[in-house]
């Protein structure tokens, strides 16, 4: 099977802390194409949603000792997977109208290599199963009981994802059975993290538990590369959150990496993409999309056609969750 090469740890060793949270809010797209004024020292990652910040956090460690972009974004997302509380990732998940938690997840590094997993259950990190689709398999994706089959045989365990609060919640919706697509502030789908190393190399993941009581087999964006994630290491990577179907439509994530490559700022490039998404789809009536992207230089931006969606930014000199501008509130 096929092997990848990845960068050996460099035992550097990074300087500064992590500062007191801040917030910052904007509420307009931005009318030129300027480079965004937002310049962060390398190293740097920013990850999606509130939950971010914890990620982040975890992430940094790596980072700051001279880790590799790949092993931080790989941990700092791993805290969310295993986070019971949050019920649109890994554990706790909500899960499908059958009751079944079922993840998806993505990986890639600054040289294109990348992994995925879709509707895989019982495994607790399907980002880390992710990375060895892409270390250990000549493949990009399993899915489903392959995916499973696959996890099991690299020693990862079983474990019942659906808590006792998903199930309570999920046996309430199916009194009513009620099928809506809302991703706001109460419903997050995603978290999704770059990063940015010592060497100037990029990476990026994604992991969820995807839309909450899905069809059984239901996959969004979040384990297709393209569209819920995307690193070209010479220009930057960006990142999706939302209501996937859209995103796919458009490549999403690929589209705002070509944005850049343009040169458009990461602010402008995420404006431009949820607009073309705006343009594409004939009502986008409480239907959330939001992208994050960020460059080599460090740059960093986020737009989403409602407001309600931040994203948490640490580096050397900041540890902050930051909301982003927005076309329109709910």
């Amino acid at each position: 099977m096929i092997r990848r090469n990845f960068l050996k740890l460099l035992g550097l060793t990074g300087s500064g802390s992590l500062l007191s949270l801040t917030t910052s809010c904007q509420n307009s797209p931005t009318t030129e194409n300027t480079t965004s004024t937002t310049t962060a020292t390398k190293p740097i990652v920013i990850s999606t949603w509130k939950h971010g910040m914890e990620a982040n956090t975890s992430a940094w460690e790596i980072l700051k000792t001279g880790g590799t972009a790949l092993d931080a974004v790989e941990q700092g997302v791993r805290v969310v997977e295993s986070d019971p509380k949050n019920t649109s990732v890994g554990i706790g998940g909500t899960p499908d109208r059958d009751g079944n938690v079922t993840l998806d997840a993505c990986i890639m590094d600054h040289e294109f290599n990348c992994g995925a997993v879709a509707c895989l259950k019982e495994i607790e990190h399907p980002i880390s199963v992710a990375r060895l689709v892409m270390e250990k398999t000549p493949h990009v994706m399993l899915v489903g009981k392959g995916a499973q089959e696959f996890a099991l045989e690299q020693g990862f365990k079983r474990k019942n994802l659906l808590t006792e609060a998903s199930k309570e919640a999920w046996l309430k919706w199916k009194e009513t059975s009620n099928y809506t697509t809302p991703i706001n502030i109460e419903n997050h789908d995603t978290i999704s993290m770059l990063a940015i190393d010592h060497n100037g190399n990029m990476a990026g993941a994604c992991t969820t538990s995807g839309m909450g009581y899905k069809m059984h087999g239901r996959v969004g964006d979040s384990p297709i590369i393209g569209a819920s994630l995307y690193v070209d290491n010479e220009i930057g990577g960006a990142c999706a959150t939302g209501v996937g179907e859209m995103v796919i439509r458009v490549v999403g994530s690929h589209l705002v990496v070509e944005l850049m490559r343009q040169g458009h700022s990461p602010q402008k490039a995420c404006e431009m993409a949820v607009q073309r998404i705006m343009k594409c789809h004939k009502s986008v009536d409480d239907m959330q999309v939001g992208f994050l992207a960020m460059n080599k230089k460090g740059e960093t931006g986020g737009f989403s056609i409602y407001n309600g969606f931040n994203y948490a930014r640490t580096s050397d000199e900041q540890h902050e969750l930051i909301d982003t501008t927005f076309d329109r509130e709910w």
